[in-house]
């Protein structure tokens, strides 16, 4: 670890920094936590203090500096149909529901979506879903996969995974089906999977009108970075874009508190949905 100085003035203003660009929020004992996560890329930019991050972010270099603080600041675990329950609910409630023909369309957002894993595993559920259905052989999913990582993106875009990445949630069957080895111990995502996501830069504290109107949104584990009255304002943002009637789905942990008059609550056992109203 390379360490660096964290002043309180400096703390505070890269938290303030931190929270006005991206939304994510750092509680008051935290400098461990950002020593620990930042200590390699301060080593890599000859960075000695916060002070002189938050200067070099607000430069020219700022973007691109600003995805990897990003990237290090939110690092967590992503896998391949995560909690597996949301993709259970998504192919016995949500797809019945919402694909009734050949010629049904159904809109998703994957909020969030990092290195890929989460869009991915809604269109491979999806290509089952229709396979097993063949009066929905015409019908049409798409998914809208947003980040505001630079860096993550592309990885999702490319679409190639080690073999150690593919054995976190992903079975070896799916594997075989939609995967292609590339090289010696690397696999990419079949064209057919791919063809039905669409890769965007969003900031979630931006507008969301270029994703158009939607029949669900799956928005889990990063609600957790943000305030009390950003969340909310998220999560009504959220609302807006949503069909009426349309579902929302969030991580276990997360939930939506004093937002009762947008959203029903929907019991699934196991899981929770949210329904716009």
């Amino acid at each position: 670890m390379n360490p660096f100085t964290i002043t309180r003035q400096g703390f505070k203003q890269f938290s303030s920094y931190l929270e006005n660009s991206c939304g994510i929020v750092l509680a008051e004992n935290k400098e461990y936590l950002v020593q620990c996560r930042l200590s390699k890329l301060m080593g890599e930019h000859a960075l000695k203090d916060l002070d002189q991050l938050v200067l070099a972010m607000s430069r020219g270099q700022g973007k691109k500096l600003t995805d990897q603080v990003v990237d290090a600041m939110t690092t967590n675990e992503t896998l391949w149909f995560r909690d597996t329950h949301p993709y259970e609910v998504l192919t016995k409630r949500l797809f019945p529901e919402l694909l009734v023909s050949s010629s049904s369309q159904m809109k998703i957002w994957s909020a969030a979506c990092a290195t890929g894993q989460e869009p991915y595993s809604i269109s491979m559920a999806a290509s089952e879903y229709i396979e097993s259905n063949r009066g929905l052989k015409g019908a049409r999913i798409s998914i809208t996969a947003t980040d505001i990582s630079s860096t993550a993106l592309a990885v999702a875009k490319k679409g190639e995974y080690e073999l150690f990445a593919l054995g976190r949630g992903l079975s070896k069957q799916r594997q075989d089906k939609f995967f292609t080895q590339v090289s010696e111990d690397t696999w990419g995502v079949n064209s057919q999977i791919k063809a039905a996501i669409a890769f965007k830069s969003i900031n979630l504290l931006d507008s969301y009108s270029m994703i158009g109107k939607l029949d669900v949104i799956f928005c889990r584990n990063v609600l957790i970075y943000f305030s009390s009255s950003l969340k909310k304002q998220i999560l009504e943002k959220m609302h807006a874009q949503l069909k009426p009637g349309g579902y929302l789905v969030l991580g276990a942990s997360e939930s939506l508190p004093g937002l009762s008059d947008k959203f029903e609550v929907i019991h699934c056992k196991p899981g929770i949905l949210y329904r716009a109203v």
